[in-house]
């Protein structure tokens, strides 16, 4: 069972700029900031999910026809278990939804499979791929 949140929080859509931050430090800290930085970045929806006014957590999503990708899904490592990345991903799973997407996937790490499938998400044939609907 996922924690509940604890204290207020809320989501918004954010510039591409400020899910930089957040990528870098839980994703890649070793590599420099570009290295997190995506050449369609401009052609995403990014969300962020605050806690008291702090960045928590990000997603960027990028929809195309009727299919949805979400891509560096990243939550602060002490917030991280709280369910604050669990409000997030089904954020965007409904704005995927309310714009049309009827496949929503992702590109995922193994360790992270039991997360996804919590979702309705189920592993494909492609190593870390992971589709609903």
């Amino acid at each position: 069972m996922t924690a509940q949140p604890k204290g207020a929080y809320y989501i918004t859509p954010i510039a591409a700029t400020d899910t930089f931050p957040i990528r870098h430090r839980v994703m890649w800290p070793d590599k420099p900031l570009d290295f997190v930085k995506l050449p369609d970045d401009d052609k995403g929806l990014h969300f962020g999910l605050y806690v008291e006014d702090i960045l928590v957590s990000v997603l960027s999503l990028f929809i195309k026809d009727h299919s949805a990708q979400f891509r560096k899904f990243a939550t602060l490592q002490s917030y991280q278990s709280k369910g604050y990345g669990t409000l997030l991903l089904n954020h965007a799973i409904a704005e995927a939804t309310k714009q049309g997407a009827v496949e929503i996937w992702c590109n995922a790490r193994t360790e992270k499979a039991d997360y996804y499938k919590k979702f309705g998400l189920k592993q494909t044939g492609e190593a870390y791929l992971f589709s609903a609907y």
